[in-house]
């Protein structure tokens, strides 16, 4: 798999009936390493061995209804009081982040309500905090460090 724009970290990689699979130790299980799930898995490990953010605050691919369309974001960061802390959108590194990808997790983001984004094809990083009551948002160099 390609290199990604994050500092280097180990993965469990198997082979299995001609695929490969990566083991995603939020989720507990081994998944196809597809490219977009080579991005998740080293968002993951950045939020965990870099961020300092809990595992038991992260969620990974999970169903929400955004205008009666089921969709699934890829990860979610939870505050400690169950509120929405971080939502993160992973693409493939061969998949530009345009206004598309932009769009996409401010649709997302309207359910939701999190005070911060990232947004990540594994080369090129966009993070944003959210003021939602002025409608508007900030980017940010980086997300911040889990500090409570």
């Amino acid at each position: 798999m390609q290199d990604l724009n994050f500092p280097p970290y180990s993965f469990r990689i198997k082979n299995s009936q001609n695929r490969q699979y990566i083991f995603d130790g939020l989720r507990k299980k081994f998944v196809v390493l597809q490219p977009e799930e080579w991005v998740r898995q080293h968002v993951l490990r950045y939020l965990v061995f870099t961020k300092n953010y809990p595992k038991s605050l992260i969620n990974v691919e999970k169903q929400l209804t955004v205008n009666n369309l089921k969709k699934r974001y890829d990860v979610v960061v939870f505050n400690p009081d169950g509120s929405i802390f971080l939502l993160i959108e992973c693409k493939a590194p061969e998949v530009k982040i345009t206004q598309d990808t932009f769009d996409q997790i401010a649709r997302y983001n309207y359910e939701l309500k999190a005070e911060y984004l990232m947004v990540t094809n594994g080369l090129d990083h966009y993070y944003c905090k959210m003021d939602h009551e002025n409608e508007k948002y900030t980017f940010l160099k980086d997300i911040p460090d889990f500090s409570r």
